[in-house]
Formats: C-alpha cells, sequence, structure tokens
C-alpha cells in the first residue's frame, strides 16, 4: 500500500557530555535548573490562561526570573504545553502533574534506609531539576542554542547559557545513527538536543525529523518473516516467495546480545541486527514480515522453565529489536507487515518442521510469512484422518487422565509450597488438555453441533493435535525434535505410536 505523501518519521542518537573543566559542567547544571523551573513556572502560567507571546518576550517572566534568553524561554513553554496536553489526553486533572514522577515523589515519606533514602531524593532531584531542551532551526543553521560542532576532528556540543557566554563538551558515543548525523551537521540542517541528568551524568538526544520513502521492497516479490526466540536466544528467518513456497531459511543467533557488558552495548548491537535483516530485504526486493508486538507474551517465545529460564525472558529484546526493524524499514522504503501471532508456533511445528524439515523457529516464521502473504493454513489429511480416530482420541484421553491423577497425588504428598505451585501449574494445563481432547470426541464438554470424527465448531483442531501429540508421543510440551511426527503428518496412522 503506497504511504501518505509527506510521511515522515524521527530519527535521534543518545551520548553522554563529557567536559574538560569542572566548572563548566557546574555551569551547565546550573542552566538545567533554570530551565526545568522555568518549565514548571510556564506550565502554571498557561493553566492561567496566560498567552504564549506574553512569556517568552524580553521582557517576560521568564527571561528575567530565570535568566533565559527568548529562544530558551519559548523551548521552556514548549515543554510546559507538551506536559499539559498529555494530562488532558490521558483524562488527567492537570493541576495534580507532579514534575519528576507522581509514583516517585509519593515514595519519599515513605520508611526507607538512610542510604535508599539519599538515593531516592537525589533521583527526584534529577528528575525535576535536570532538563535542558532546544529545537532546531534550518534558519539558523541546525541548533542556535545547543549546536553541534566538529572540532580538531571530534564532534562537540557548544552550549549557550545564555548569557553571551559558550561552553563545549565532548559526545561520547558510538550509536548507530552518527553517521546521519554527521552528514546534517555539515549539511546545516536542523535538529532538537535534549540534556537530561542521570545519575550524576549529563546525557543528550539529538532527533531529527526525515521523510520517509514510500515502500519500494512490498509483498508482490516475497516476504522475509522474522520469529525470535529466547531459548535458545535466535532470530528465526525465512524467505517466503510470492507463492508461498519457502526459498530460503537460515538463523541470527543473539547470544553476543545477551552477553553485552551494558544496556548501551545491547542497544548498538540491536541495531546491527536490524540494520542485517532490513538490508536483507532490500537486497532481495521484498517486504518484512513479523508478528504484531501487541498482547504478545514473553513466556510464549522459546521453550523452558526454572529460575535459568526466567532469567533469559527477563533479558529478552523481542519487542525492542522489532520496533528497530520496523523503524529501519519505513526509512529505506521496505514494506513491515505485522500479522496475528496465534498458532503461528503450533502450525509450524505440526505442519512445516516436519515435513521440510525444519526447525521449530523457522517452521514459525515460515506460518508468519504466509500468512502476511494472505495464505491459509488447511489441516493436511493425515491429520483429519488422526482425528477421527477412535484409537488416537482413547489413548489420549487415558494419557491425560492418568497425568491428572498423578499429579494431584504428588500435589498433595508435596510440602514445598514453591513446588505445590508448579504442579498446580501442571495440573490445570493436563486438565485443560483433557478438556479439549473431551470437546474434539463429541462428549458431554463438547460444543453443540459436534459429531464423531469431525472437529466440532469452536475447537481448534491445530490445539487438539499440539496436546494430543507433543506430551503423549513425543514426551516434551515443546519438543525440538518433530521428524517422528512425519509418517502421521502423511499417512494419519496411530498404529505403532507409542505413548512417553
Amino acid at each position: 500500500m503506497p504511504r501518505r505523501k509527506g510521511a515522515s518519521c524521527f530519527q535521534g542518537v543518545q551520548a553522554r557530555l563529557v567536559f574538560s573543566h569542572e566548572g563548566d559542567k557546574r555551569a551547565v547544571l546550573g542552566l538545567m535548573r533554570r530551565f526545568s523551573a522555568a518549565v514548571r513556572f510556564a506550565y502554571n502560567r498557561l493553566l492561567e490562561g496566560k498567552p504564549r507571546k506574553e512569556l517568552k518576550r524580553q521582557d517576560g517572566p521568564l527571561c528575567t526570573l530565570f535568566g533565559l534568553n527568548t529562544r530558551y524561554a519559548d523551548d521552556a513553554i514548549l515543554k510546559a504545553q507538551g506536559v499539559l496536553d498529555s494530562a488532558r489526553e490521558l483524562g488527567m486533572n492537570p493541576r495534580k502533574v507532579v514534575f519528576g514522577g507522581r509514583r516517585l515523589f509519593l515514595s519519599l515519606p515513605n520508611k526507607h534506609s538512610p542510604k535508599l533514602l539519599e538515593k531516592r531524593k537525589a533521583e527526584w532531584r534529577e528528575k525535576r531539576q535536570g532538563l535542558l531542551y532546544s529545537r532546531g532551526d534550518k534558519t539558523k543553521g541546525g541548533n542556535l542554542n545547543l549546536r553541534l560542532e566538529i572540532k580538531d576532528g571530534v564532534l562537540q556540543l557548544r552550549i549557550n547559557l545564555g548569557n553571551g557566554h559558550h561552553i563545549y563538551a565532548l559526545l561520547k558515543t558510538s550509536h548507530p545513527n552518527l553517521k546521519s548525523l554527521l552528514q546534517r551537521i555539515h549539511s546545516s540542517e536542523p535538529y532538537n538536543v535534549e540534556l537530561r541528568l542521570r545519575n550524576g551524568n549529563i546525557h543528550t538526544h539529538v532527533t531529527w525529523e526525515e521523510k520517509t520513502l514510500s515502500p519500494v521492497h512490498t509483498k508482490e516479490k516475497g516476504v522475509l518473516a522474522l520469529d525470535m526466540n529466547a531459548n535458545p536466544y535466535h532470530l528465526a528467518v525465512a524467505l517466503v516467495g510470492p507463492d508461498g513456497g519457502l526459498k530460503h531459511h537460515f538463523a541470527i543467533s543473539l547470544e553476543e546480545v545477551d552477553r553485552a557488558p551494558n544496556r548501551g552495548a545491547k542497544e548498538i548491537l540491536l541495531w546491527m541486527v536490524a540494520h542485517e535483516v532490513v538490508d536483507l530485504a532490500v537486497a532481495h526486493g521484498v517486504a518484512i514480515a513479523t508478528e504484531r508486538l501487541k498482547h504478545l507474551r514473553k513466556s510464549r517465545r522459546g521453550d523452558g522453565s526454572g529460575r535459568a529460564f526466567r532469567s533469559k525472558q527477563h533479558r529478552f529484546a523481542y519487542a525492542s529489536l522489532l520496533r528497530k526493524i520496523h523503524a529501519l524499514a519505513k526509512k529505506k522504503g521496505v514494506e513491515a507487515i505485522q500479522v496475528n501471532p496465534q498458532d503461528t508456533s503450533t502450525i509450524g511445528m505440526l505442519k512445516y518442521a516436519p515435513q521440510l524439515s525444519l526447525s521449530k523457529d523457522v517452521a514459525a516464521a515460515y506460518v508468519i510469512g504466509r500468512r502476511a502473504l494472505g495464505f491459509k493454513e488447511a489441516l493436511p489429511d493425515g491429520y483429519k484422518r488422526l482425528l477421527g480416530d477412535r484409537a488416537f482420541q482413547e489413548r489420549t484421553k487415558t494419557f491425560y487422565e492418568g497425568r491428572v491423577e498423578r499429579l494431584k497425588e504428588k500435589k498433595q504428598r508435596e510440602q514445598n509450597p514453591y513446588l505445590r505451585r508448579r504442579l498446580s501449574r501442571d495440573l490445570r494445563k493436563a486438565s485443560g488438555a483433557l478438556r479439549l481432547l473431551s470437546s474434539l470426541q463429541g462428549s458431554s464438554g463438547s460444543q453443540k453441533g459436534s459429531t464423531d470424527g469431525r472437529n466440532p465448531s469452536g475447537v481448534n483442531p491445530w490445539r487438539v493435535l499440539r496436546v494430543g501429540l507433543f506430551l503423549p508421543l513425543l514426551g516434551r510440551e515443546v519438543p525440538r525434535d518433530l521428524s517422528p511426527l512425519k509418517p502421521i503428518l502423511t499417512q494419519g496412522s496411530w498404529e505403532g505410536g507409542r505413548l512417553a
């Protein structure tokens, strides 16, 4: 679909400021305190209905009370207006807005140890007083108050203190967008600069607006489908042709991202992966297909349990990587398609992993790609015959009935509350699987209209096959080796099938 004319997106670079003299840093901190106070003052005046023109005048209250020039004063009003608009859009009372964060403010009176209390107070002061912002201006060659300059071969920020004096600070960064920022500086294009105080250091965030290209690489030539998993930590990639066929597949390991020493290094590595993916889509002239981010549970990514697996889930950067990929795709004219993630992994494991000898993750990516192209996943004839097989129905039902009884007995004997909680979770899963199988069989728990050997209205056959095959036949809820399913997929025969 062609992108609307004039569409744009924001790009940015984050960096830490390094000052050559401690006195320079103190001067900038003083300017940030005055600017932050000016934002709060402007916010209250806007609530009173004061006009913007009156507030930003050189003889107005912002310039005279806080020692700011008119451009700084206008930017303070802009920040205050943004807070006010946000409060109204969220349905909040604008008079109850707390600068610095309401949650942190309310936590200050709580009983803390002296060390923790001092830490909270320092964080509160930084959030409340550590802000400085300046908008870019094309007519001023980029940004008048906070100007980026290249001096002695290094990138520096020239900070206007508002009294005719300037201070220079070195930008320390290795952000992937640094090259684009340097090009913008050389061409005197505008950019916005915001300074924030965090953990005693001053950080800067430079942003600018770029026009986005209309999609050049669309799904007419196919899609590059992505599926990310936490264990093992990697990105599965499947190149799907316009006819729905699998043309190529591979995996990109993300273990290096997991070993990153800090958040900044992790962000850089994720951007590098995003560039690799988008460049590959450009090379093949195809669109990018991913799962829809909204309501996607991290617990469904990968297989595993226990403390070690929960630790991996905590570091899982699925949404962050996909946002970066979508942002780059928009910038480079690649169509980005988001599909419903429901049952993509289940269909991939049951249908394409055994049929094409794929890993479960690549198979899931393949299903995502086919779904983005509009293909529906029909149930193979072998699985249809299996669902109507009385022996399959009875044996799987017997398996889960026995499992439910064993789990109940084990839970009654278990004294450890944490292990009892895990047994309760396994018991709920087993009971749910039993209900699902009973619905398929047309028993008392089934839905109206079900008949023997036929899927009743509303029962998902893929989910029935998952609970009926994975744990009973392969011994795991999420098996890695799915090759034993190939004879069942092609022949539909349960003969010789052994329950785990």
